[in-house]
């Protein structure tokens, strides 16, 4: 990602130089957090403000690249880290980039609305470890869930009292979280850990019904972890590719950056898409931002290896820093060189968004997949 947004080219003779070459590089790596310690999302959140604060402290201003995610989440916006993300974008001079995640095709969500008995059914794979289900609903909306397994026994969930239930089905357990909804959110999760008592979980349909027993709007959705996690059999039957963005890509005030093909100028179908939903008036509609904002190059994108050699790399983690040394040049013309001193955080978004370009395939903009367009950063600049 570094040498995306950011290389100088030397090690391949200036053959695969980075988008901002002479750009200054601050690196914070996340380490693995041991049992006692701070989720990585705690470490996103003390690294962002580590960043932010050397900025200020230098008298710089700051393009971040978040090329991390996961699925874990509403996906509404209201989480700890989204908020976080939306305060910090705030603070000082900066545009913070973040990829949309590589879940689009990956069968690994579901949505819709149930006013009247409906089954959702998930296929785990063979020799598969661990698997957890996230199925988020809106507090107020009472649904009856029967969990069935794949030798068609069942077992029916009590999910007006929260806390934890325990289950055995047929050689799996189940561990279910029944949620309340937070300070800063309606909506109610319940988490289903699939846990092997053996080696392997029991393979084959896993069926959620849900059984409305009083609904206002009847929205829910389900999420399984992110695909690098799971077998390629794991997923649900009828997928919905909408609301696939990884978190912290939710946030608002974020650049959300999806993938595209360059070869073909087409939109990649594994890039995370989908407007941020919010909940008003019981319906779930786009909120005020248009998610994702711009798509970048993300298919085989050749770099040096560092070592005389090349490699291709796949994913939006790759197109974010595409769109992160874009940021980091327009803020050079603008506050470095005193074009324009307040050239950073939405206004950067608000250039990027209008230099856009027509991706092939794609009719209407703003649009689900590939938001406003192809990151263009000639058209992005001002003048």
């Amino acid at each position: 990602m570094a040498a995306i947004a950011a290389g100088n080219g030397l090690s391949s003779n200036g053959r695969y130089p980075g988008v901002a070459p002479e750009s200054g590089l601050i690196v914070v790596k996340l380490g693995i957090p041991g049992k006692e310690s701070f989720p990585r999302t705690t470490e996103l959140m003390r690294a962002l403000t580590y960043v932010v604060k050397k900025a200020q402290e230098l008298g710089r201003p700051a393009a971040i690249n978040l090329s991390f995610g996961n699925t874990y989440g509403a996906h509404d916006g209201t989480s700890l880290i989204e908020r976080f993300l939306d305060n910090v974008s705030e603070i000082g001079r900066n545009v913070i980039c973040v990829g949309s995640g590589n879940e689009g095709a990956a069968g690994g969500h579901t949505a819709g609305q149930a006013t009247e008995s409906r089954e959702i059914e998930l296929s785990i794979a063979p020799y598969e470890r661990g698997v957890n289900v996230q199925f988020w609903k809106e507090y107020a909306d009472v649904f009856r869930i029967t969990l069935i397994s794949p030798d068609r026994t069942f077992q029916t969930i009590d999910t007006t009292r929260p806390g934890t239930v325990r289950l055995m089905m047929d050689e799996t357990e189940l561990l279910i979280y029944i949620g309340e909804p937070s300070p800063y959110s309606i909506d109610q999760e319940i988490f289903f850990d699939f846990i092997p008592r053996g080696d392997y979980i029991t393979p084959g349909v896993w069926t959620f019904q849900l059984d409305p027993v009083r609904i206002v709007t009847g929205n829910y959705r389900f999420y399984l972890p992110g695909s690098e996690v799971l077998n390629s059999g794991t997923r649900f039957f009828s997928p919905n590719p909408e609301e696939t963005f990884t978190i912290p890509s939710t946030a608002g005030k974020v650049i959300t950056v999806g993938a595209y093909n360059s070869l073909y100028g087409a939109y990649a179908d594994f890039s995370g898409r989908g407007y941020v939903l919010e909940s008003r008036a019981g319906q779930l509609v786009a909120g005020g931002g248009v998610k994702p904002d711009l798509v970048a190059p993300g298919v085989n994108i050749i770099i040096s290896d560092g070592a005389g050699g090349t490699e291709s790399l796949t994913g939006t983690s790759f197109a974010t820093p595409f769109v992160t040394g874009a940021a980091a040049l327009m803020m050079e013309w603008g506050i470095v060189r005193g074009n324009d001193p307040f050239l950073y955080g939405e206004k950067v978004k608000a250039y990027l968004r209008r230099g856009a370009r027509p991706i092939r395939g794609e009719g209407e903009y703003p649009n689900s997949r590939v938001g406003y367009g192809a990151l263009c950063l000639s058209e992005s600049l001002p003048g």
